[in-house]
């Protein structure tokens, strides 16, 4: 179990107990290090120094002694089975129980999109609700989720296949040895049978798998495991370069998606990250602050979207607080390569007059930035982190993130990261980009400022982790073995940014899959409505197809840009054609104005409709590989959301 340490407390134990600190001007040395055993969340770090660490430790605690104004956030103990029912509520599943649990039916299509694994994870929580419920002597009923799946599994037996949609979404799945015939999943399961030895043929071990379920990779491989030794690797290696395999139906980024298909990737994120830590065994508790009092105006101590709602009064449209976007900004006018960026402080008092002045000013435009030491920016920038009300990294996932250093694996710990990031609230995930862009190029200038991406790890893993607003105890024990271990989330998360800021194949199929479901049964309904209004029911059981689809041949897609042409552009389809290549066509027929928009980036090819609401499609999309897979959808090129 993790337990989120109170600063104070952790640096008066370590001067105590490991030694006392000596200043040298406005940076503080440690005269001894602190022991800490290796474990496998301690990768690259036995070689290297935590004096970083402690020395960002000690400067946090001495800000903290002239700042006696913040409020404590309160993280409420939970109530038998309220965890469990605040997870079901999260994962879109409340209607499965309570005084408003409607008809279990409405969760069917959901529930069948799942692997096995995240079936098993919900289960094991819909039966605590359930029991807790009967001993409170509830009247409410909750289904059995093994009932829901076996009424699932009825009605598609009894149901023939649903023609070209619900086929174009499993494409994949035979392509792939070891898939079930009757199996109701998706190709995000279809390899939740095969042996590691197969996956290691269609992938190899840098790669990041993301076109089946995680937890589904961790069964595999434990049931290899029982019968062949497994290979362990050095611990002391290095950090692998991890990457994405190629998809020729192209990589889904956060953001690209819709609203409503963004919403269920988010409710699949969790029940997934659960999954994995259920199979690998590692405790996963949501926590829920007690609402407290916060300012509802100023720039530090704020609530994150109370910052940006007066911001966008400002900045309309802006999704990073303009305080932040400032103190980044006027860091990198001094140079990045200053050396001991990050690391060394500002002075004490001067930032605490600096954070007066701009509480007063900053708003009015008359604040004086030339005033503003490099050095002293960066104290406000950690500041300022330090102080939200509540973590950068949510109140609600910030033991889940310090949890992540318990996985086993590098890779497992990528992966519990990239779902932990979809999870966050959009201001919070918007900011946390912001800062890990800046920070990788603090890194980039590592030849000149000295610091290393493990420097800058140690440095900002108390900042982000540590959070002073929550105060709870632990034990000294737990407090090094915690140290060691959030500098290499820290690490990851500087390093491996672009990757977790997409969205796993398996989910978006998993998407995909509940989309056609849903457009199943409302056509299905739709066919009984018609045949009791006497109409002709063949005339409404063609597919529907628009004035623009019904002249277009096989093989070819018309491109519509509305706010760009009046015309639309029938493309053919080839094994090489991308997305990049279709935005280019448009480039060279259209006016010089449109061609400037283009170049510059403004415009994106999007696939509309089909088995997805809509998702914006990067250059190296393979049009026809993604026609197959979603061949109802309508391609429109226009602008990127701001």
């Amino acid at each position: 179990m993790v337990i989120i340490v109170d600063d104070l407390t952790f640096c008066f134990l370590f001067s105590r107990r490991y030694g006392q600190y000596t200043m040298n001007q406005e940076t503080t040395r440690v005269t001894e290090r602190p022991p800490f055993d290796r474990s496998s969340s301690q990768d690259s770090l036995d070689e290297l120094s935590m004096e970083d660490y402690w020395i960002e430790l000690e400067n946090i605690k001495k800000s903290s002694e002239n700042r006696q104004d913040q409020e404590v956030v309160v993280v409420k103990e939970p109530d038998e089975g309220e965890l469990e029912e605040e997870w079901l509520k999260e994962a879109g599943l409340s209607n499965l129980f309570g005084e408003a649990a409607g008809d279990p039916q409405e969760s069917m299509v959901f529930l069948s999109t799942l692997t096995r694994t995240q079936a098993a994870a919900v289960q094991k929580r819909v039966e605590t609700v359930s029991q807790t419920l009967r001993k409170k002597n509830k009247q409410y009923q909750v289904p059995d989720v093994r009932d829901i799946f076996a009424q699932q599994r009825e009605s598609k037996e009894k149901e023939a296949p649903d023609g070209t949609e619900s086929q174009s979404v499993r494409t994949d799945e035979n392509k792939y040895p070891g898939k079930d015939e009757n199996n109701s999943n998706l190709i995000i399961d279809s390899r939740e049978n095969l042996s590691v030895d197969q996956e290691e043929s269609i992938s190899s071990s840098m790669d990041i798998l993301i076109e089946v379920s995680l937890a589904a990779q961790e069964i595999a491989k434990k049931t290899k495991n029982k019968t062949k030794t497994n290979k362990q690797k050095n611990c002391s290696s290095p950090l692998p370069s991890f990457r994405l395999p190629k998809d020729k139906t192209g990589t889904t980024r956060i953001g690209d998606l819709a609203p409503q298909d963004m919403k269920k990737v988010c409710h699949l994120a969790l029940i997934e990250l659960t999954a994995l830590y259920d199979v690998l065994g590692v405790e996963l508790k949501q926590q829920k602050a007690v609402k407290i009092k916060t300012k509802d105006s100023g720039l530090f101590c704020v609530p994150l979207t109370v910052l940006l709602e007066q911001d966008q009064k400002k900045v309309p449209g802006t999704r990073i607080p303009l305080i932040f976007q400032k103190l980044i900004s006027r860091i990198e006018e001094g140079g990045l390569e200053t050396e001991g960026l990050l690391r060394i402080p500002g002075a004490a008092m001067r930032i605490k007059n600096l954070c007066q002045e701009l509480e007063a000013k900053f708003y009015e435009g008359t604040f004086n930035w030339e005033s503003v030491k490099q050095h002293d920016a960066a104290s406000l920038l950690k500041l300022f982190i330090r102080e939200l009300p509540q973590p950068l990294l949510s109140v609600e996932y910030l033991k889940a993130f310090q949890a992540v250093q318990n996985l086993p694996t590098k890779k497992q710990q990528l992966q519990a990261l990239n779902l932990l990031v979809i999870l966050l609230p959009d201001a919070n995930r918007d900011t946390l980009k912001a800062l890990l862009e800046f920070l990788q190029r603090v890194v980039d200038n590592r030849e000149k400022n000295k610091m290393t991406i493990m420097n800058v790890a140690m440095v900002m893993a108390p900042n982000l982790f540590m959070s002073h607003t929550l105060g709870l105890k632990s034990s000294e024990q737990r407090e090094f073995a915690m140290a060691a271990g959030i500098a290499n989330i820290m690490h990851l998360l500087i390093r491996y940014q672009k990757l977790l800021w997409t969205i796993p194949k398996f989910i978006v199929n998993q998407v995909r899959k509940q989309n056609t479901e849903n457009h199943r049964k409302d056509k299905k309904a739709m066919k009984k409505l018609l045949k009791k209004m006497a109409y002709d029911r063949e005339k409404y059981e063609k597919p529907d197809k628009s004035v623009n689809d019904a002249d277009v041949p096989q093989g070819v897609i018309r491109v519509q840009a509305p706010h760009l042409s009046k015309v639309s552009m029938a493309i053919q389809l080839t094994e090489e054609l991308k997305a990049s290549d279709v935005l280019a066509r448009f480039l060279s027929q259209e006016s010089s104005g449109v061609a400037q928009t283009l170049k510059n980036g403004e415009v994106s090819l999007y696939e509309i409709g089909g088995n997805i609401g809509e998702r914006c499609l990067d250059d190296d999309t393979y049009m026809k590989d993604l026609y197959q897979l979603n061949p109802n959808a309508e391609w429109v090129i226009k602008s990127k959301p701001s």
